[in-house]
């Protein structure tokens, strides 16, 4: 997962619906049985390094799930270990159901972001319990998903249920980064066994905590395109004695410099604008007055700049561009004849890559610059950067008992579908036409996001409950 998350309600999704609603499943929490074994399989996740790198290994995490759901005897023709790669397998795991339509897809990455040791308060890969929270690399992004569904899998096989249709967990490798994602591969190799009705993808959403107080339930709905653009300053360089101003450096730095202080245009399409009439209800009464000029037509400017000095925000209204690698010089005492910087953009839905590739050109004003893609992600899977991924029909048999089931662990909190500021896999599945949603059910102070940073942890309490949603929900979505 790529953070931060913006929330932004898609548009026609109402906050209830007018559709019958079938009997609640009610929550029953585990028993000390049932956490001791959830807890169990989360540190054996937590403990076994599943980063890009040569100590890292996808395919023994997964090879461990295995394990457990072919000792709990699940039939071999129902677990499938595969990959393009030989350290990055992945798993697919199938309940099926008496009809054998169309199921439901749990999709969920076994990578995870590097940790190093030497920063970190403990060691990122050991579970470590301490003062109400578990740390370890994984425990918010997202092995504390994975390890709540797969305990739900083995729960249900052990418990002899029978949905009514197909119920597929897939864990699976390189959402992270490598060269082998693993939901492209399933998607383009592998489709009868992901095909589903719908995804669920607990890698994005879940419930904002304000002081421990939940104060609202987000379920992702779509998605920014992510691009990354490689800045490039060459010079003739010369010894380090006889300085110039015309330094490879000090051009791409002022050209950073010009990024930084530069905003895309604001912007609102349906689906922010949806949003932003919903969060005037809810957020203190002077940021209300803001977002409702920002609804003016025309929008207040001022307004716009001081929305935007919140990050959140500022991702939500605008295509964002940052500068994350730097690269520069061959020698202590040459000047530099290479100067690179990576930039990494988070494009609102609409535009592509190459018009911001265009407009960071234009920014920088500077022909000894070049400006070149690297990656643009929702090029994948033979799709068209000029296409953008619409949001999927606010289907009733999602929404319905996922409402339910919230209202019973955070009582009137509201269920609000959101865009993506990041990526999650789940873009290989919505451009294929799968609808796709975005939801871990774990409860984070808003404040509190360490996914991808030093000592990432999860509350204890925050995990027992997805644990037992989880359990709940996947039973409702099988009906």
């Amino acid at each position: 997962m790529q953070l931060p998350v913006i929330r932004t309600v898609v548009a026609l999704a109402a906050l209830v619906f007018a559709a019958a609603i079938s009997p609640a499943q009610t929550i029953v929490p585990a028993s000390p049985e049932d956490r001791a074994l959830a807890k169990e399989i989360f540190k054996q996740l937590i403990e076994i390094n599943t980063t890009d790198t040569d100590k890292g290994n996808v395919t023994t995490g997964n090879v461990a799930m295995q394990k457990r759901f072919l000792d709990a005897g699940f039939p071999a023709s129902e677990v499938h270990l595969l990959g393009p790669d030989p350290r990055k397998m992945n798993l697919i795991v199938r309940i099926p159901g008496r009809t054998r339509t169309k199921g439901v897809l749990f999709l969920c990455h076994m990578d995870v972001v590097q940790a190093l040791p030497s920063d970190w308060h403990t060691d990122p890969f050991q579970f470590v319990e301490k003062d109400g929270y578990y740390y370890g690399r994984g425990t918010q992004d997202m092995k504390d998903s994975d390890a709540a569904l797969v305990y739900t899998f083995l729960r249900l096989h052990r418990e002899g249920y029978t949905p009514e249709r197909d119920l597929i967990l897939a864990l699976t490798a390189d959402e992270e980064g490598g060269n082998f994602n693993g939901a492209h591969w399933l998607v383009e190799n592998h489709r009868d066994l992901v095909d589903a009705a719908f995804v669920i993808n607990p890698d994005a959403g879940g419930i904002d905590l304000d002081h421990g107080k939940a104060i609202e339930a987000d379920v992702e709905a779509t998605e920014k395109i992510y691009a990354d653009f490689r800045i490039s300053a060459t010079n003739r360089g010369g010894h380090s004695s006889l300085p110039r101003p015309d330094n490879a450096i000090y051009e791409l730095t002022a050209a950073l410099q010009k990024l930084a202080a530069f905003h895309f245009p604001f912007e609102l399409n349906p689906v922010t604008r949806a949003y932003t009439e919903e969060m005037v209800k809810l957020v203190p009464a002077a940021q209300a007055a803001d977002l409702r000029a920002l609804l003016a037509t025309p929008p207040d400017m001022g307004a716009v700049e001081r929305v935007s000095a919140d990050a959140a925000w500022n991702s939500t209204i605008h295509t964002t561009c940052v500068a994350t690698m730097l690269s520069a010089g061959h020698a202590h005492n040459a000047l530099p004849q290479l100067a690179e910087a990576n930039v990494n953009c988070r494009i609102l839905p609409g535009h592509t890559p190459e018009e911001v590739r265009q407009q960071l050109a234009a920014v920088f004003a500077d022909p000894g610059l070049t400006v070149a893609t690297v990656l643009q992600e929702i090029a994948y899977a033979g799709h068209s950067t000029q296409q953008a991924m619409a949001p999927p029909p606010p289907l009733d048999e999602v929404f319905v008992p996922m409402r339910k089931l919230v209202n019973q662990l955070w009582p009137g909190v509201p269920v609000v579908p959101e865009m993506e500021a990041g990526a999650t896999d789940s873009v290989f599945f919505a451009m294929q036409g799968y609808p796709s949603y975005g939801f871990s059910a774990v409860a984070l102070e808003h404040d509190d996001v360490r996914a991808h940073g030093q000592d990432e942890r999860i509350p204890i309490e925050s995990y027992e409950k997805s644990v037992d949603f989880f359990y709940a929900y996947v039973k409702a979505l099988g009906k």
